[in-house]
């Protein structure tokens, strides 16, 4: 039988009474299982902390100077226990590291997606489809409208540019996966990479994730106006403090489009699952039931109708 309160909001995240842990607590608490690394789900202060190898790297980096929790690095597929549930952890395809996270309880499977892509992206694991009884999933981009466009095609738009470019990005999976689509797609473009992105880079290219040619910021490069044309990485406060930036075209990598205005180029490209993909989750995993997390599900619930029931959590 599916709890209704199997995971119940509490403290920012999701509490399991059943096993007495939170998924992607945003405040101190004692157990915790964290889906990525990205920062409105890795928090410090946690007593001890279940997560992958990489995700523990960025947290490690990110919070140096906090109280880290006790770490234990779980593997894709592999089990653990945390009170009376059985507890796995399986690629999301979101980032490196990026987990989604089943959790099994008097023989009923919960599914939480954390944040996740299908997208083909080679500086991350790509996502797993795991069958479910309930799925959990973020619904940041649930709306029939929403069609994120091939990421390999958006990056085409860099090369007729005879300018440098400044291209906002999160520092953490998108500037990599940016990175390898430019080296890749754009080969006569100089990669200059901001200062607060290189160590990430670092992270990555220890867990064997080949990113190709970069270099990083050099601003002599930059106020050369001429060929060879330089892509300029630089996370979004950077990107925002340089509004009035000459002699560059602006662009942030999203899928949001209000990141795309005011902008001389937009470039949608985004490390979620959009409409399309949701649905070819839900075929994919056989739920019973659906819950939404991070977003709005009303469209998924309209769509559904009486095939399944969903509801936020």
């Amino acid at each position: 039988m599916i709890l209704q309160d199997f995971l119940v909001r509490d403290r920012g995240g999701y509490y399991c009474r059943y096993g007495d842990f939170h998924v992607d607590p945003k405040d101190p608490v004692q157990h915790a299982v964290i889906s990525h690394g990205h920062g409105d789900h890795a928090t410090p202060g946690h007593q001890q902390a279940f997560l992958t190898a990489p995700t523990r790297h960025f947290m490690e980096l990110r919070f140096s100077r906090m109280h880290l929790p006790k770490f234990r690095e779980i593997g894709f597929h592999q089990t653990f226990r945390l009170g009376d549930v059985d507890l796995t952890l399986y690629p999301a395809g979101h980032i490196l590291g990026s987990a989604q996270i089943l959790m099994e309880y008097a023989g009923v499977r919960y599914l939480y997606t954390g944040d996740y892509k299908m997208q083909p992206d080679p500086t991350c694991e790509p996502f797993e489809a795991v069958p479910a009884d309930v799925l959990i999933t973020e619904t940041t981009f649930a709306d029939p409208e929403v069609q994120h466009p091939a990421a390999e095609q958006e990056i085409l738009k860099l090369n007729p540019i005879q300018s440098h470019i400044m291209l906002g990005t999160y520092s953490l999976g998108k500037a990599q996966r940016l990175t390898t689509l430019i080296d890749q797609y754009c080969p006569e473009r100089k990669i200059l990479v901001h200062h607060g992105i290189l160590p990430i880079h670092r992270i990555y290219e220890y867990f064997g994730v080949e990113l190709g040619n970069y270099e990083i910021y050099n601003r002599k490069a930059m106020k050369n106006p001429g060929p060879p044309y330089q892509v300029y990485l630089v996370p979004p406060m950077t990107f925002r403090s340089y509004i009035r930036a000459k002699n560059v075209v602006r662009a942030f990598a999203s899928g949001w489009s209000h990141l795309q205005q005011h902008n001389q180029l937009a470039l949608y490209i985004s490390d979620h699952v959009d409409w399309a993909d949701i649905l070819q989750v839900i075929s994919l995993v056989k739920p019973q039931e659906i819950w939404t997390i991070h977003g709005e599900g009303k469209h998924l619930k309209h769509h559904l109708g009486e095939q399944l029931p969903v509801r936020p959590l």
